[in-house]
């Protein structure tokens, strides 16, 4: 059975049991900023344009001197699969006596979906800002730890400096399949809370396009 109808009615948006418990039973969530929270903050997008999700960790060193991620609190301003997709990210991210922060740097939207059991091709991009946001927060943690050489900067140029989309995202898109500015969005979100940028990323879809088209026909010769 369909658990969601588009507004237009001729669209059914089905939801697994993970994304339905995540949904209706939040993990970590933080009701009230006032409520106790660990030290190292996150945070992308914009609650008055669209998505927006913010992170607190706590970060612990382990007796073999592993850094892990002991607490995971979180806020997002979103959808359904929004919230799922966050509330899972915190539990991903503090299971088995935490995850250790270099393999939290390495987390991609693809982890979490895949731990939800996927999300509606529509949903995609509400997975899509946490690993940006909680590689802000571990940002954050080395800035306040004075590791500032460890600092990980969004590869390739900003874009979209909102949800933190770079050129590199956006090849990587159009890579993966996302041919149009609808599919490029869904998979990132760039543009949702500042459309200024769209042009831009339209001849960036083009370009990348044209390159691995070439590149294809290049190779067939």
């Amino acid at each position: 059975m369909a658990d969601i109808f588009s507004k237009s009615g001729d669209e059914r948006w089905l939801y697994s049991d993970a994304v339905k418990e995540h949904f209706f039973h939040p993990q970590n969530f933080l009701a009230d900023e006032k409520s106790p929270a660990g030290p190292y903050m996150g945070m992308v997008g914009s609650p008055a344009c669209g998505d927006a999700m913010r992170v607190w960790l706590d970060i612990k060193k382990d007796e073999n001197g592993i850094e892990r991620i002991t607490d995971f609190k979180w806020r997002t301003f979103g959808c359904a699969s929004a919230i799922a997709s966050t509330s899972m990210l915190s539990v991903m991210a503090t299971e088995n006596d935490g995850m250790p922060v270099d393999q939290a740097l390495n987390l991609k939207p693809q982890d979490i979906l895949s731990r939800l059991g996927g999300l509606p091709a529509r949903k995609i991009h509400c997975s899509v800002l946490g690993d940006k946001a909680l590689r802000a927060a571990i940002n954050d943690y080395f800035k306040k730890t004075g590791q500032t050489k460890r600092i990980i900067e969004e590869a390739g140029r900003m874009i979209d400096p909102v949800c933190k989309v770079t050129d590199k995202d956006i090849e990587e898109a159009v890579l993966e399949g996302a041919d149009t500015l609808e599919k490029v969005q869904q998979m990132t979100k760039v543009g949702t809370d500042d459309p200024t940028c769209l042009p831009e990323v339209e001849e960036l879809i083009r370009f990348y396009k044209e390159k691995y088209e070439n590149l294809k026909n290049h190779r067939g010769a």
